[in-house]
């Protein structure tokens, strides 16, 4: 037997002793995802228990080394263990910005003093953050924001707005785009982290059509934020920008991906759908989603060695939200007239119409899937610009 292979069997049986039953099952709600933070209410003794057996092996991120709260996994070891994690439909024990954004962001750009003192709380949950990135008139062109930090010394001075700041309205911190000198476009942002309940900071959430949202308008009101809160160089927070957004544009992209284990034409299959047509276009989507998650396993072994395009993000990003929007019409069209309902509990509140919904922004947040094609064409097909 192989390391790895040994690595295996330990792994799948601490799985089957450890996670508990509740804990195989899709998520049904937004309360089924366990998002940390310094307010975290569970949603049942599963969900909990779940959490603190991964947090005990440092299996909320078992890729982080294990003096920041990680399990110190190598890339193969960490591959093993999402494949054993999906043979059992296991859902992760901890869903969190910090740990698929800025954790990354910080183990690249963070000072020890920093590493050692956020990445450990983002590890076991006890930190929910959310992105301060947008601005009203600064969306796609992102280095146009104006959200300013004024320099007092020993800490800035932060006056601005964001928009479109998931979750803004339950998370305990904020990882900001802050524009620190106004005399250069691309040289004059830094990175800050700070508190959402310091002094000044207030958020408004931004109702969707789907009828919620995880989307606030954030508020800063002469917000002090210190000056340790800065991560990398002053005024070269556009570095930093840049390196997360690769990591968001991977996660935003995941919802596209598929598995043998939770095919969409196997579960509507199981409803009985008669109509060949729709069933075809059901496997197709399938075979389709199952290719995408082998490009997303390609690329993460090119990461490894060094080969990766930095453009890769944006290709998976854009492939990935479209085939999210396909899967959720075709749910919506397998579950013909009931999947239109808004409130009922067979529907648990319109669940299906809602997230169908939902989908819609994926092409929008991260950066659109115009912007996407076009870096695409650019710094992968190198093809002229307009």
């Amino acid at each position: 037997m192989s390391d790895l292979d040994a690595f295996r069997a330990e792994i799948r049986a601490w799985l089957e002793e450890n996670c508990p039953a509740e804990m195989r099952q899709p998520a049904a709600d937004e309360d089924d995802v366990c998002w940390g933070g310094r307010n975290v209410v569970f949603k049942n003794p599963a969900q909990k228990l779940w959490l603190d057996r991964c947090v005990a092996k440092g299996y909320t991120v078992p890729d982080w080394p294990q003096a920041y709260g990680g399990a110190g996994m190598t890339p193969a070891q960490a591959k093993i263990w999402r494949e054993e994690m999906a043979r059992i439909g296991a859902r992760p024990p901890l869903s969190s910005f910090g740990i698929w954004m800025l954790g990354p962001a910080l183990l690249k750009f963070g000072t020890e003093e920093q590493k050692v003192h956020y990445l450990g709380q983002i590890a076991r949950g006890e930190i929910r953050w959310c992105q301060g990135y947008s601005e009203p008139g600064s969306g796609s062109d992102l280095v146009s924001l104006q959200t300013f930090g004024e320099d007092k010394g020993d800490h800035w001075v932060v006056n601005g707005q964001k928009i479109w700041t998931s979750y803004a309205d339950k998370a305990d911190w904020i990882f900001c785009l802050v524009r620190t000198d106004k005399t250069n476009k691309y040289q004059g942002i830094s990175f800050l982290l700070f508190d959402m309940t310091t002094p000044g900071v207030t958020t408004r959430p931004i109702k969707l059509i789907s009828g919620a949202s995880p989307f606030c308008e954030t508020f800063f009101d002469n917000v002090v934020v210190p000056k340790a809160q800065l991560v990398g160089q002053l005024n070269r927070g556009w570095d930093v920008a840049k390196y997360l957004l690769g990591h968001e544009r991977e996660m935003i992209s995941g919802a596209g991906g598929g598995d043998r284990l939770n095919a969409i034409g196997a579960i509507v299959a199981r409803r009985g759908l008669e109509d060949p047509i729709l069933r075809a276009e059901l496997a197709l989507f399938d075979v389709d989603a199952l290719a995408y998650t082998a490009m997303g396993e390609k690329f993460m072994d090119e990461v490894k060695v060094g080969k990766a395009h930095p453009a890769q993000p944006n290709m998976m990003k854009y492939c990935g939200t479209e085939l999210n929007k396909r899967r959720h019409e075709l749910l919506m069209a397998a579950g013909g007239s009931t999947a239109l309902e808004w409130d009922s509990e067979e529907t648990r509140g319109g669940a299906p119409a809602r997230n169908w919904l939902r989908t819609k922004a994926n092409s929008i947040e991260g950066g659109t899937s115009e912007v996407m094609l076009n870096v695409i064409s650019k710094r992968i097909l190198d093809l002229p610009g307009a």
